[in-house]
């Protein structure tokens, strides 16, 4: 009678597991990518390497940085930056039973000139020129702004409106990978604002100018936020063990 009774208990457990995988399936609905810290803090370093190697080959190799040439040196950044950010978050994409690595760097390259074209909004809204001596600058930086807020959340979430809204406006990451999605973003962003600041006063210094202080105030808090989701990858990554144990 036990060895019925047990039976018997398994056959209703074995299939809310097999109905929950087929609403799983049904609704492409996937568990949140998780990576270990040294996987994140390889992926931040080399997004971080590729940051520098823009730099390097632009004051390097054509003797020009953000304040003698910012619209050249913003549109290096991006556009090295770009495969390395693409091909390293398409890794974590979700519902891979949708959609393939290739679709996943699709997403990527198709979420840069929309992130673009939703912070040069953004910018314009808080004050950016809008004159055409301005318009080059602009996009390039939008661009690059692009890439360090929206292309990867497109690599990694795709069309995922209820995830995006998570992250971005509520600020509720879940998963190692969310965390390095969204911190840098956040970071960047605030860095951008903070960098905005000193534009109107009356220093008269070439670097105020737009969007050479916007820019290395983004460059700036992206690195903050780079460091402090290796962290909260590090500290969640912990938590896990300790409530395991």
């Amino acid at each position: 009678m036990l060895c019925f009774d047990l039976i018997r208990g398994s056959i209703p457990s074995s299939m809310d597991r097999r109905k929950s995988r087929e609403e799983s399936t049904a609704t492409g609905a996937s568990p949140p990518q998780k990576i270990s810290a040294t996987e994140a803090l390889i992926v931040n370093l080399l997004c971080v390497v590729g940051l520098g190697l823009a730099f390097c080959v632009a004051n390097k190799g054509y003797s020009f940085d953000l304040v003698t040439d910012p619209s050249r040196t913003l549109f290096f950044i991006w556009i090295i930056e770009l495969p390395i950010v693409i091909l390293l978050f398409s890794r974590y994409r979700q519902n891979r039973q949708l959609c393939t690595y290739l679709g996943a760097v699709g997403r990527g390259l198709l979420g840069l000139p929309l992130g673009a074209l939703l912070n040069s909004l953004g910018a314009i809204a808080l004050g950016a020129p809008v004159t055409f001596q301005y318009l080059q600058k602009t996009v390039q930086w939008s661009l690059m702004m692009s890439l360090f807020t929206i292309v990867p959340a497109s690599s990694v979430l795709g069309f995922s409106w209820t995830d995006w809204r998570r992250i971005f406006a509520q600020t509720k990451p879940n998963g190692s990978v969310e965390y390095l999605i969204c911190l840098p973003a956040h970071g960047a962003v605030i860095g951008g604002w903070f960098g905005a600041w000193p534009m109107p006063l009356d220093w008269e210094k070439p670097w105020q100018e737009w969007p050479i202080s916007v820019s290395y105030g983004a460059i700036a808090g992206y690195l903050v936020g780079v460091v402090a989701s290796c962290g909260f990858v590090l500290a969640h990554g912990r938590s896990k063990h300790v409530k395991r144990d």
